[in-house]
């Protein structure tokens, strides 16, 4: 992951198979797929890796339960699959997540959902216990044969809310099933990426960079780091930038040979609270409920706070998403309908964020009637070049089986066989998982002179990686870091194998440090210092990063510098502070 050695690789053979554009979860997949195939690929992206919507995702790893009303069983199916592939290929990051529906009635939303079913309304509507139950029959039957988690069970009022005494006492009873949560989504995606690059082929990847169509209708690599441009020439280029596709068309095509606009998203804001009342509240479950207008809210601890949302609003410019006060209020809202003795402070919000849907284009009034299935577009040029094959719509949980489809028409097209399936394929940290956890912490922690308590947190962290991790803070003179269970050795090692080129994508994507609510200014400034010295910053780009990364966390993540400021509260982690001998 070098990134001098891409550029010069590239100067020297611009010649590439297959040149991805959007470093996101299906673009990194598609990558992934390609690269195991053999294939010589590079993958381009404009921002750091999973720094857009794969970064705003719900958290969740979840078969769909409301598309079954839209009559989406296909995708439904295919989500199930994917997420206990995920639950075994990545347990380190995917785990189950019991989930809890209020139910206010019996029988509303019935009709509605039949007529919904049937393309002949577009309103959203209220769900009662006979629509639930049938929507959670259809998932047990279509997860019978591995059946991984237990099969959905209702409640009755009382035990209802003798388990979550906070619910709204509306309440007619409740209904528990099991989808999946995903702690670290954006490490997801740098382990895919790395899957991709390990395999020696010629996969190459570069974030921060673009591939610009020239006047003369052939292709640069330009380099927002350094600067540099060098040409590139792919046989075929697949556009997966998501809710950008067709801004990123209008680079790959000229004018007159553009398409017709693809994509029609919507963008989701999410909120973390950081409020124990509501946290010990959910009792270790979601709480997937309605809001009183009839759409879909969730509520599940996450990371030692709450995650909240979340809403579905058209967007026209994906570069500008942001979680706006009426969102914020919309989401306060239903907090308050369905816990309505639990309020939360402004203070409490300690982060929040924006993403945007990739949902192919739409005129649909509602939209939740909007597809949320994928499918793949080839884009010939009307004046010669290299076809482009779009990635239309994707959800998270389906990335692998995204991927997968987009690569196998990339093989097609370039004749080239399939060698190498993805579908037990585990991920990074997921390989050789021990099934004895404590017995492999205690193994690893004694070998490289770790307590057992550091340890375990580095495996929360990576998984089986966490080895890796630990073999390079014990070869050398660590220190900890303010008010957060970081060491130096440790980040320094993000830092040189996981292409850091700002401190958000280290504070933001590596680690967990601001979503989890945190950061702190001390430990900012500590990791700012340490990125300049790694990257051998002056002063004056050093001041430059810190005050892009603060205009950043305030205008996309409404956390501001007296919120980072008053988490001076030091948490302790046991660091060895000497080089291990021999």
């Amino acid at each position: 992951m070098k990134r001098q050695e891409i550029l010069d690789g590239l100067r020297q053979s611009p010649k590439v198979d297959v040149c991805v554009i959007g470093g996101g979860i299906n673009g990194i997949s598609v990558f992934r797929e390609l690269s195991l195939q053999g294939l010589n690929v590079l993958l381009v992206e404009k921002h750091d890796y999973c720094s857009g919507a794969s970064s705003a995702l719900s958290r969740m790893v979840h078969g769909g339960l409301r598309y079954l009303e839209n009559g989406e069983f296909k995708l439904v199916q295919e989500s199930l699959v994917e997420r206990d592939r995920l639950l075994r290929n990545a347990p380190h990051y995917v785990a189950p997540l019991p989930t809890t529906v209020p139910v206010f009635d019996i029988f509303s939303g019935l009709g509605n959902g039949i007529v919904r079913f049937l393309g002949l309304s577009r309103r959203p509507s209220r769900r009662g216990a006979v629509a639930i139950k049938a929507g959670l029959s259809i998932y047990d039957f279509l997860t019978r044969k591995r059946a991984l988690m237990p099969r959905h069970q209702f409640r009755g009022r009382r035990s209802t809310l003798a388990k979550w005494p906070a619910l709204n006492p509306d309440i007619r009873s409740s209904a528990t099933y099991f989808d999946a949560w995903v702690s670290h989504p954006e490490r997801l995606g740098i382990e895919l990426l790395q899957d991709g690059l390990s395999t020696k082929f010629g996969a190459m990847a570069l974030n921060y960079a673009e591939l610009r169509r020239t006047e003369d209708g052939q292709y640069r690599l330009e380099d927002q780091i350094g600067g540099a441009s060098v040409a590139v020439e792919p046989t075929l280029i697949i556009n997966a930038t998501g809710g950008w596709i067709d801004i990123a068309n209008q680079t790959l095509f000229s004018p007159e040979g553009r398409p017709a606009p693809l994509m029609g998203g919507t963008k989701g804001s999410h909120l973390i609270v950081d409020n124990a009342d509501l946290r010990d509240a959910l009792a270790d479950h979601m709480i997937y409920y309605e809001n009183e207008d009839g759409r879909i809210c969730i509520l599940f601890p996450y990371l030692g706070k709450v995650l909240v949302g979340s809403t579905d609003i058209r967007v026209d410019d994906p570069e500008s998403v942001r979680c706006e006060a009426d969102e914020r209020d919309y989401i306060l809202q239903s907090l308050a309908f369905v816990l309505p003795d639990i309020a939360v402070r402004p203070e409490q919000i300690v982060f929040q964020f924006s993403g945007v849907r990739p949902l192919p284009a739409s005129t649909d009034s509602f939209t939740g009637r909007i597809p949320r299935d994928h499918f793949c577009t080839v884009v010939e040029p009307k004046d010669g070049g290299p076809p482009v094959l779009c990635m239309i719509g994707g959800k998270w949980t389906t990335f692998r089986s995204f991927g997968e489809l987009a690569a196998d028409m990339a093989l097609e097209r370039l004749s080239r066989q399939r060698r190498v399936a993805t579908t037990n394929r585990p991920i990074g940290g997921g390989q050789a998982f021990p099934a004895n956890a404590p017995v492999w912490l205690a193994q690893v922690a004694a070998s490289n002179g770790l307590s057992d308590g550091r340890m375990a947190e580095l495996f929360a962290r990576y998984g089986t990686d966490a080895e890796a991790v630990a073999g390079f803070i014990a070869a050398g003179p660590d220190a900890v870091l303010p008010h957060a269970g970081y060491s130096v050795r440790e980040l320094q090692f993000l830092i040189r194998c996981e292409a850091v080129e700002h401190l958000d994508d280290l504070l933001l994507r590596r680690t967990t440090l601001a979503v989890s609510g945190e950061l702190s200014l001390d430990m900012m400034d500590a990791v700012l210092d340490l990125l300049a010295q790694e990257k051998h910053w002056t002063l004056t780009h050093r001041a430059r990063e810190r005050d892009r990364f603060l205009t950043l966390l305030n205008e996309r993540h409404g956390v501001d510098e007296d919120m980072l400021s008053a988490r001076n509260e030091p948490r302790s982690i046991e660091c060895d502070t000497t080089a291990k001998s021999g």
